[in-house]
């Protein structure tokens, strides 16, 4: 079942109605509360709720992308992506994106939290890593109908979380036909070269770097472009949509940053041993 559904994907590449180009391929994007923090969604395609789409027209799969952080783990990162992954699958099926609980600059009109919902009082550490995994699987259960299959695509440490998902879910064994891992991230990750340098600074000193952030965030729009510009010299074609979505970074109030490196110590701390029984566990599907 899960080759037809994904060979299907290529085959129709063949037909003689071709897709639109890349940049034609409509992509939605939402700002929504899940587990009482923001979150970004992007959507590619025209299926924008998949929990309202009539039966004849729903999609019968779902490819769902969980960022990593070391970008930091914002949906802006992956529009390119997206877009690309769509577009290559004949625009059959709906590509989504969702960010980790507030990492995203939310729009003026929203909170980073919603303080009306008793979620994020159930949930003891939304921002962290766990808590991260439960967003995920919170995002499925009121997004997703049950019965549609899914293509989980894990990059980095979303690969940890991606594992984890299929772990703590048991409904997710028969939803999921393909785990994905991209560059994972899923094991000793303070005895990197960079965890080894990066693990004090995060964990220690962390707060220290609110202040530059702070600062920075006053600077005019052009200056922080630059600056962006400058750190991403080293790719050979920076992404225009990875350069806007940093400047998202350079916020006042400084919530955005500070989740982002909140969730990255805890991966420090918490990312160690491989989950060698999972992954054999689901090993047809990875």
């Amino acid at each position: 079942m899960a080759v037809d559904m994904l060979g299907a994907a290529g085959e129709g590449i063949a037909e003689s109605r071709r897709p639109r180009s890349e940049e034609q391929v409509p992509l939605h994007e939402e700002f929504i509360y899940c587990c009482g923090a923001a979150t970004q969604v992007l959507k590619c395609g025209p299926w924008k709720n998949l929990l309202e789409t009539e039966s004849k027209t729903l999609p019968r799969l779902l490819f769902l992308i969980i960022p990593g952080t070391g970008n930091p783990g914002l949906a802006g990162y992956y529009r390119t992506f997206v877009r690309a992954l769509y577009h290559g699958l004949n625009q059959q099926y709906p590509v989504w994106v969702v960010s980790h609980a507030g990492h995203c600059k939310p729009p003026n009109s929203m909170e980073m939290t919603e303080g009306t919902d008793t979620d994020i009082k159930e949930l003891e550490d939304v921002f962290g890593l766990h808590g991260q995994i439960e967003h995920k699987l919170d995002f499925l259960r009121k997004n997703v109908p049950k019965d549609m299959k899914l293509v989980l695509i894990g990059h980095s440490i979303g690969c940890y979380i991606t594992l984890e998902m299929m772990k703590r879910a048991s409904e997710l064994q028969v939803q999921v036909l393909r785990s994905v891992l991209l560059f994972p991230t899923i094991e000793r990750m303070a005895q990197s070269p960079q965890g080894k340098l990066l693990t004090p600074v995060l964990c220690k000193l962390r707060y220290m770097l609110y202040m530059p952030v702070y600062l920075l965030s006053f600077l005019p729009e052009r200056v922080k472009t630059s600056m962006v510009r400058f750190v991403l010299r080293g790719l050979k074609c920076p992404d225009e949509a990875s350069i806007i979505t940093s400047l998202n970074l350079f916020s006042v109030d400084c919530v955005g940053a500070a989740n982002v490196l909140y969730m990255a110590s805890q991966e420090m701390m918490k990312v160690v041993e491989r989950d060698s029984t999972t992954i054999k566990q689901n090993l047809k599907k990875v």
